[in-house]
């Protein structure tokens, strides 16, 4: 299958939970694009094996696949990476083509999964648990790009890409923590671009339809979640991290230079088939 070869000599992409899911399939075509990959993750010796295999697919492409195994949530391990990027700039540095980060995306999945509100105290999230969901699917977005701003390291028309999901404006059982990291995501992303237009950053939101991610497996009732998907979906199938990262890839392309601040649906029109009608006609 033919790829994308549009990244400009030089050009680097951050990708923010790489090892797998939706950043590792995204690192590994924007690779393919030509785009050298800086990787964030966060696993232990049980998932290794899956980051692994992640850069071995992206060095076959011929990319550099630069990974830090380190949470990308804590200050000080963000700054070390920070700090890498600059150096391996300096190594590489050339007058005609400098290096520089054209892609940047968040796509970090670990929250509380609890009830807001119970009977029973122990089932309730703690404000340690909103806070920490918070930080990590939502704050940790800004924290990055104004390190990266600051470090000089975006090029000018940069793309900061955030995955978001249904549940920033859906209700689901044990989700609250997360709806609202999502929700505050979108606004971030809404403000950054706003913010940073002055540099020709664009930035937005993906809405992928249901995929079977790890991170799909861990709500409760995913089951459900994924039968609903299957029904309601003109392809009658889920959408798959490919799918999402093909999408990412050619959003990156000069000529999506105007699309800003927006939530886009990666979901094949999902979202579009109202799942009541599709029972009754069915």
């Amino acid at each position: 299958m033919a790829t994308l070869n549009i990244a400009p000599p030089n050009s680097y992409a951050l990708i923010l939970g790489v090892s797998s899911g939706f950043g590792g399939h995204t690192a590994i075509e924007l690779a393919k694009a030509g785009y050298h990959i800086v990787g964030v993750h966060l696993d232990r010796a049980a998932t290794m094996p899956i980051a692994e295999a992640t850069k071995a697919d992206i060095e076959r492409t011929g990319a550099k696949a630069i990974f830090f195994n380190v949470n990308a949530a804590d200050e000080a391990r963000r700054k070390e990476v920070i700090a890498a990027i600059q150096q391996e700039f300096a190594s590489v540095y050339n007058e005609e083509h400098p290096p520089s980060i054209r892609v940047l995306l968040h796509s970090l999945a670990f929250g509380s999964l609890k009830m807001l509100v119970s009977e029973n105290p122990a089932e309730m999230l703690t404000q340690k648990q909103i806070e920490m969901t918070m930080d990590v699917m939502a704050n940790s977005l800004v924290y990055w790009v104004q390190d990266v701003f600051q470090a000089k390291l975006f090029a000018r028309g940069a793309r900061i890409f955030a995955m978001t999901s249904g549940g920033s404006s859906r209700v689901l059982p044990m989700y609250g923590s997360v709806s609202a990291a999502k929700a505050a995501l979108e606004s971030y992303i809404r403000q950054l671009a706003l913010e940073l237009a002055p540099w020709d950053i664009t930035a937005n939101s993906i809405l992928a339809g249901v995929t079977d991610t790890a991170a799909l497996r861990k709500i409760p009732g995913n089951d459900i979640l994924i039968d609903n998907a299957m029904m309601r979906n003109p392809f009658h199938r889920l959408t798959t991290p490919e799918n999402v990262a093909k999408i990412i890839t050619l959003l990156t392309h000069e000529y999506a230079s105007w699309i800003n601040g927006d939530v886009i649906r990666a979901d094949g029109g999902e979202n579009a088939v109202d799942v009541t009608w599709w029972k009754k006609e069915a």
